[in-house]
């Protein structure tokens, strides 16, 4: 069998177990599509079905999650659990409040996050959990009262070496607050049961900060392995969340040009570059005001384009930090056309599948969400670390820290992912954290 029929096996029997789940389809296709030809090349993980046990999930769980609104209606949710490996240490990975989650999402991300916990180098495994319910206009006794009812039922499958969630899309401090609250009442244990904490009860600084930064850490190196600078280069940057600013904050201070940001209404385009005084104001807005990006006109110079993504825009680099699927495929070839050099996903699969095969034509370089955005999950591994030894380090040696694990998974893209004058950081970022589960389910023998 050729390595055509070999994907189209395995993605017809995946399609099969899980029919409908188009999100969870395309992540799994897209490491297929690498790892199945460095199977077949090396004898040892041939014969132990490695990937379709890494695309079987350990467990998926799913519960209803009832609460009382602050007009005395009892209200329904659902609420998930994906633990999707545990090979290399306890489950770790986000919980998300939305009302487009479904499991075919939870799914997608908890498989993706077991090759991003890899890739970091810590002793994590990979999970994702959530709930349809939407925070969003909801009350803070409203959103206490769904979270608490949230971990009630999630508390028997969650713990320090067992299960580490932290927040997502939807789950801000203010709801890992009453989590933790809730589980701490529940156990009568003070423990790392989550990540993304207040400073005050054992949280990590920069952990905000840190898929932000850490994805413009591994676009510096990116630069850097091609003999180039990210000093002057233009940024294009979508969405204006946590990954969003942040990633803007730490280009701005390294001497790129940001000039795009976008929410769900639209995009600016600010010609003159965002600055730290500008972007202090796209902070006030989205994070105090919870406004539209399009009242930073009120005060600056710029151009609002409604219900459109910024990919048009003449750039240097493009940094998708908003949602999954936000590069299309003319996206991609709007942007391989104006000359970009370098995309990196600080999102969660921000690009089509057939997008990134057109960036890999165009010789662009490509970081994929596992790589690129390991930056968070990683400081949420320094938490860990942090918490089991009672202990909190400076914001000076997290840094380092990040500095280092970004530069390490880099390093890890390249050796792996070298093709003559290119590098497919995609395919490096999938051998190389295929190579570490892998290699220690094989230890475990069939389990």
């Amino acid at each position: 069998m050729n390595a055509k029929q070999n994907m189209a096996q395995f993605m017809s029997g995946l399609k099969r177990r899980n029919p409908s789940e188009k999100e969870f389809h395309q992540a799994v296709h897209e490491v297929a599509f690498d790892i199945l030809p460095y199977i077949e090349s090396n004898p040892k993980y041939q014969n132990a079905l490695l990937l379709e046990r890494l695309s079987e999930p350990d467990r998926v769980i799913s519960f209803r999650v009832c609460w009382v609104d602050d007009d005395g209606n009892i209200r329904a949710n659902r609420g998930h659990r994906v633990q999707n490996n545990n090979a290399i240490g306890p489950y770790k990975g986000g919980i998300r409040f939305h009302n487009s989650v479904n499991l075919s999402i939870l799914k997608f991300l908890a498989f993706e996050q077991t090759f991003k916990n890899s890739l970091t180098g810590l002793p994590m495994g990979g999970a994702k959990g959530g709930s349809d319910f939407n925070p969003k206009g909801k009350s803070d006794g409203e959103v206490m009262r769904f979270c608490q009812s949230f971990i009630t039922e999630l508390s028997r499958y969650i713990g320090p070496d067992t299960d580490v969630p932290a927040g997502d899309i939807g789950v801000g401090a203010r709801e890992i607050g009453y989590m933790f609250g809730q589980m701490k009442r529940l156990t009568n244990k003070f423990s790392g049961t989550f990540t993304g904490k207040g400073i005050e009860y054992g949280g990590s600084l920069i952990r905000n900060e840190a898929t932000g930064y850490g994805a413009v850490y591994m676009l510096e190196n990116m630069l850097l392995h091609h003999k180039q600078e990210l000093e002057g280069k233009r940024i294009l940057i979508s969405g204006s969340g946590n990954v969003a600013i942040y990633a803007a904050e730490k280009a701005i201070q390294l001497g790129a040009k940001v000039i795009t940001m976008s929410d769900s209404s639209g995009y600016i385009h600010d010609k003159e570059g965002i600055n730290a005084e500008k972007l202090a104001l796209i902070k006030d807005l989205k994070v105090k005001r919870r406004a539209r990006i399009s009242e930073y006109l009120n005060t600056f110079n710029a151009e609002f384009y409604a219900d459109q993504r910024p990919w048009h825009v003449p750039g240097d680099i493009a940094l998708p930090c908003a949602t999954q699927n936000e590069i299309s495929i003319d996206d991609a070839k709007l942007l391989v056309k104006n000359g970009c050099k370098a995309v990196v996903e600080g999102a969660n699969m921000p690009t089509v599948k057939e997008g990134i095969d057109i960036f890999k034509e165009g010789q662009v370089l490509f970081a994929p969400s596992k790589a690129a955005n390991a930056g968070g999950v990683a400081v949420s591994g320094l938490e860990m670390s942090q918490n089991s030894a009672r202990l909190s380090w400076s914001e000076h040696d997290l840094q380092e820290h990040l500095k280092k694990i970004m530069h390490n998974i880099h390093d890890k893209c390249v050796s792996h992912g070298t093709e003559k004058n290119y590098v497919n950081y995609s395919r490096g970022a999938n051998v190389a954290g295929f190579i570490k589960v892998a290699d220690a389910m094989l230890a475990y023998g069939v389990i």
